[in-house]
């Protein structure tokens, strides 16, 4: 297949991210580099991303489209098909690509997970026009080939893959669907019965854990004002329903809760001295700040920035229990890391806000258990920061 580039200014990468304490081994998976080979505006760009990363560049540099392209990553690693992870696939085609003698374009996207089987890439060469496809996957680990596939019939709706064996035959042959990643598919393929498919097991397991542990929100202070129904209790990417999850949290880990009021206090104007979920006789539920001495205030008379600063502030304290998102259940809490993509991540925030924000990242990230995958239009009140890598974008 046929795929041009589109020019882009190649990405100037500043501080390195946050690592793992000396001497420890950081095993749980983890994406590590994301690669735009050919997608919408960018062009041969690969970005290394560390435990808190911010993508910063003026409006139309590509920070929205690489966060983007790492949440479409992550809806195919958890088994949803392309159409569902490219809703608008012409609109990641480069600008300048041309089709081929038979119309075809596309583009091209992959990344690195890192963990216990070490640094396994995958990269992905999909069809836009004129049908949406993959039409071809490579998962590598060091200078081994761990699966390959390639549409041979296009007439067809499979794609022909191989993967590593290294038994009495090298590779194993069968089809796949083109509108799936075979990666993700590997582990209901694969027997497991000798080295070279175990190999592949773990790379493949390890990459769809990395890819899977991801919650992107993009809070709207709009939708927060207002009381909500009681409902799962599982926070929606938008945080319109932050009330209704308050009415859950608090009651379930008062620590955490203690965490959350006491980041609130470093970031929101006047006295903190709580933050209420309180149900209403109409069966919704609504969130107050406690300012002490009897006195409260609604959300509905809070800026955009306090409620965009208290809905990151909750999404970094909480887990994969609490946002709405589809984690690996069967690896432990202990083995994966939550990554927060977060578009507009200093939008509408003061300095005191998006340093105390920062702040809060970094310090999840040593924890461990959490990685910030961010947008900010200009990193330079950031610059410097410990455990903090910022990529800048040019338009």
């Amino acid at each position: 297949m046929a795929m041009s580039f589109a020019s882009a200014d190649p990405p100037v990468v500043d501080a390195p991210g946050g690592t793992a304490a000396p001497g420890l081994l950081d095993v749980r998976p983890r994406i590590t580099e994301l690669r735009l080979s050919a997608f919408a505006g960018h062009r041969g760009a690969g970005f290394p991303l560390g435990a808190v990363t911010l993508f910063a560049g003026p409006s139309g540099s590509g920070k929205t489209t690489a966060l983007a392209a790492y949440e479409a990553l992550a809806r195919l690693g958890g088994g949803a098909p392309l159409l569902e992870a490219f809703p608008d696939p012409v609109a990641c085609v480069p600008e300048r690509a041309r089709p081929d003698g038979e119309g075809r374009r596309g583009f091209r996207i992959g990344c690195t997970a890192d963990g216990a089987a070490g640094p396994v890439r995958l990269d992905v060469a999909v069809q836009a026009e004129p049908r949406l496809r993959i039409v071809g996957e490579r998962l590598t680990a060091g200078d081994v080939v761990l699966l390959t596939t390639a549409l041979r019939d296009p007439g067809r709706r499979t794609v022909q893959a191989a993967w590593y064996t290294a038994g009495t035959a090298p590779v194993t042959r069968a089809p796949l669907p083109d509108d799936h990643l075979g990666t993700a598919l590997l582990p209901l393929r694969v027997a497991g019965k000798t080295a070279g498919q175990r190999r592949v097991l773990a790379a493949a397991e390890q990459m769809v854990v990395a890819l899977r542990s991801v919650f992107a929100c993009d809070p709207r202070p709009d939708c927060m004002r207002t009381p909500v129904p009681t409902g799962t209790g599982r926070l929606m990417p938008a945080c319109d329903n932050l009330a209704d999850v308050l009415w859950r949290t608090r009651a379930e880990c008062a620590s955490r809760h203690g965490r959350l009021v006491e980041a609130l206090r470093a970031g929101c104007a006047g006295a903190v001295s709580d933050l209420l979920a309180e149900p209403l006789p109409d069966g919704t539920v609504r969130a107050l700040f406690d300012r002490g001495g009897g006195h409260r205030t609604e959300l509905a008379r809070l800026g955009e920035g306090e409620l965009r600063y208290l809905a990151l502030t909750l999404v970094l304290l909480t887990g994969p229990g609490v946002l709405d998102m589809d984690p690996p259940g069967e690896v432990p809490d202990a083995l994966r890391s939550l990554t927060v993509l977060a578009d507009g991540f200093d939008r509408c925030l003061d300095p005191r806000q998006r340093r105390a924000l920062l702040r809060l990242a970094v310090a999840m990230a040593e924890r461990g258990h959490v990685r910030c995958v961010a947008a900010v239009n200009d990193a330079s009140w950031c610059a410097g920061t410990d455990g903090v890598t910022v990529v800048h974008l040019n338009p």
